[in-house]
């Protein structure tokens, strides 16, 4: 498949907001792909880049190069390219990725330049994400679209899933079973505003502590034992506490969903960057052990023996949890009978963040476990901490957000009175702030290098955010876990923003 047709069905994914529109545009680009294509059309579609960031600075990307008047480049030979760039390392790789990126680009044509540009920066974001894809594909197959999701939720992603029904048709789909060793996507929570509101959407269903950990999916068969983390990565290594414990577990054959969390000596739970430095450690597993000893915490099982369990109800799969795993590693829950029982549920959260943790999962006791996706039939509820910041500098978007300013530099007020950045955020912003914040922030701009816009800092905006972690790329030593924009607060002045000082003492876990 050329790259141009991808590109244009890129640009008209982002210009409509119709989902029905985008899944037709999908369908027929895939009955256009041919079976080799799809592994790298589908993720370049989604902003994705098969090999990862590729350390291309944006002033290599930004230098000028003639385009191709015609189209040739394919999409598989724009990840052979990209491919060997990954690969450039040493004395000169810094001239010799300059040199791959000019002639990569000098092969594009300007449209194929627009979406090469977005994709290497990682500004491809036009919502062509892969629940939207999986219709796309199960139109283009006329294949029921909950038989591809299934096989997608078996198979750990969409691209395995593409290439055998674009190769062989919907009868492919008997391949992907649900088989103990073979990750699978883990089930996913929406969110709710409240306990109540969570209990009034579900009725009968059990309210379960939310760990801030790293979700796993443990595997054993027999001695065996695999651990895969929510993104399906592979770190049995890395995690021997984990295996000890599924090899002490009642069964021989199971897949349970939980998370791994670790404490402090007073028994509560550590931050989780710590979790996650110990976790992504691949040196020195003992002394990391020992540093940061990890336990599990297992909330669901999706299969015990030969039995898939994803269809049953939630109930009926927390039995078989409990035949399984003693009560210290299932996760702590009470039941709530529908919404007269609302205070029940409301008790267990308050004692949930009394013990450190950062609220609850309200799951539907009659739900199947939907592997893969957001399902509706779980509802995560925690408290969410606001803050009022200066805007000091913005980036340019892409894709739908071309031409706009989109992603905005964050800063808190400093005990000297300036201001220490705190991270980015592009989330939380309707099509109508983005013009606002394009023309005000413009009116505050005292320099533009065409990618970053310094402006003066004077603009205060309310800030969500899930939590803090420590960071050496930013000056206070900490960084905004999932930063959205709630609203601008021009009755502010930036002297009434808050400041690091404040921040810390709220986050004492993540005090540098």
């Amino acid at each position: 498949m050329l790259l141009t047709r991808l590109a244009r069905v890129s640009q008209e994914v982002a210009a409509t907001s119709a989902r029905s529109r985008k899944i037709a545009l999908l369908a027929e680009l895939f009955r256009d792909a041919e079976a080799d294509d799809v592994p790298l059309v589908i993720p370049y579609l989604a902003g994705r880049l098969p090999q990862g960031r590729l350390g291309i600075g944006w002033k290599v990307l930004s230098r000028p190069v003639t385009p191709a008047a015609e189209p040739t480049l394919t999409v598989r030979e724009v990840d052979a390219r990209l491919t060997g760039l990954g690969k450039v390392s040493g004395t000169g790789s810094q001239a010799e990725r300059a040199r791959l990126v000019g002639e990569l680009m000098g092969a594009a044509t300007a449209d194929e330049q627009r979406f090469l540009f977005g994709l290497i920066t990682g500004e491809v974001r036009q919502g062509a994400l892969d629940a939207v894809a999986v219709e796309g594909l199960a139109a283009a197959t006329e294949t029921p679209p909950a038989d591809v999701r299934r096989a997608v939720m078996l198979a750990g992603s969409l691209q395995p899933v593409a290439r055998a029904l674009l190769a062989d048709g919907p009868t492919a789909l008997d391949r992907f079973r649900l088989t103990v060793g073979r990750p699978v996507l883990p089930m996913l929570a929406h969110t709710a505003s409240s306990v109540a509101e969570a209990v009034a959407k579900l009725g009968a269903c059990a309210a379960e502590e939310k760990l801030d950990g790293i979700r796993v999916q443990v595997h054993r068969d027999g001695d065996t034992v695999r651990i895969y983390t929510r993104t399906l990565d592979d770190i049995t290594d890395r995690l021997p506490e984990l295996t000890s414990a599924a090899l002490e577990l009642r069964g021989d054959r199971f897949i349970l969903d939980g998370e791994v969390i670790a404490f402090d000596a007073a028994g509560r739970p550590r931050s989780f960057q710590e979790i996650a430095g110990r976790v992504g450690s691949r040196v020195d597993v003992a002394t990391a052990a020992e540093q940061v000893p990890v336990s599990p915490v297992f909330f669901d099982a999706l299969s015990v023996g030969d039995r898939d369990l994803l269809d049953l109800p939630f109930t009926e799969r927390h039995t078989e949890l409990a035949r399984l795993v003693p009560e210290p590693m299932r996760v702590r829950r009470t039941l709530v009978s529908g919404p007269d029982d609302v205070r029940a549920a409301e008790d267990f959260l308050a004692e949930t963040l009394k013990r450190g943790h950062e609220g609850v999962v309200v799951k539907a006791l009659d739900a199947a476990y939907s592997a893969g996706r957001r399902g509706a039939s779980w509802l995560k509820v925690k408290p969410v901490h606001t803050l009022d910041l200066v805007v000091l500098a913005v980036e340019w978007g892409h894709g739908r957000r071309t031409g706009k300013l989109s992603n905005l530099h964050l800063g808190a007020r400093t005990a000297d009175g300036s201001f220490a950045m705190l991270g980015k955020t592009f989330k939380g912003m309707t099509d109508a702030m983005l013009g606002w914040q394009t023309e005000r922030l413009q009116r505050l701009a005292v320099e533009d290098d065409g990618w970053v816009v310094t402006v003066r800092p004077e603009l205060v905006v309310e800030i969500a955010y899930d939590g803090l972690q420590r960071s050496t790329r930013y000056p206070a030593g900490v960084t905004l876990r999932f930063a959205r924009v709630v609203r601008y607060r021009e009755d502010k002045g930036p002297e009434e923003a808050d400041t690091i000082e404040t921040l810390l003492a709220a986050h004492p876990e993540v005090r540098p």
